[in-house]
């Protein structure tokens, strides 16, 4: 299976690396076609590896995860707009400014997420937002931390379903760990955990944890 991944940051490169170890064909994606970033990766990630633009990756990919910044991401989308139309777009996004210093704040929330901003942006595109509430080590390891949860979000049902399985497959996330949340607006409330998880962060000097959902 074909798979993208816009963005050569750290969450990036761990997502393209675990996918290309687990036999998948990797491209990533970058705002050049010859990032120096992107080609160290593939060389250090041998034959199922390859690099190029944002809308190269996003072509490559049968699903294309969304990992930059999300300062930046409708930008960078938009030069992916006839690539990704009709295809699965799984966003791993967080609306974080921190122009202001630390702990940044959230340029969007309450009322809108940057999830939603791309599903407006991208009408033709199926946007399922998963894997944000994690550190990226995290994200791609669902059974590091037993028993503890991940979330999609979506308007396409089938879309879902087919992130569930590919976080199942990929990352090892067990399917009764990774809970529906709801169409797209749901991000709101995904997104709006991270300024909790930074807070986490700071009082567990780590970011490998996560959270679990317990009914009564």
């Amino acid at each position: 299976m074909k798979l993208g991944v816009l963005g050569t940051g750290t969450v990036g490169r761990t997502i393209a690396t675990a996918l290309v170890a687990k036999g998948y064909d990797v491209k990533l994606g970058s705002r050049a076609a010859d990032h120096a970033g992107a080609r160290e990766w593939v060389e250090r990630s041998g034959s199922h590896a390859s690099q190029g633009t944002f809308a190269d990756a996003a072509a490559h990919g049968a699903i294309t995860f969304n990992c930059t910044n999300g300062m930046h991401s409708i930008a960078a989308l938009r030069t992916c707009r006839d690539a990704l139309h009709g295809k699965v777009l799984i966003d791993v996004t967080n609306a974080l400014d921190g122009s202001k210093g630390f702990p940044p704040s959230l340029f969007v929330c309450n009322t809108d997420s940057l999830a939603e901003q791309i599903q407006r942006e991208l009408p033709e595109t199926r946007v399922v937002k998963a894997l944000n509430t994690l550190t990226a080590s995290l994200m791609v390891d669902g059974t590091r931390i037993p028993d503890t949860d991940v979330f999609v979000a979506g308007n396409d049902a089938e879309a879902k379903a087919s992130v569930a399985g590919l976080l199942h497959k990929a990352f090892g996330w067990p399917r009764e760990h990774v809970i529906d949340a709801g169409d797209i607006t749901a991000s709101r409330g995904l997104e709006m955990f991270v300024p909790l998880w930074l807070r986490l962060y700071g009082a567990l000097g780590t970011g490998i944890f996560n959270i679990r959902v317990v009914k009564g």
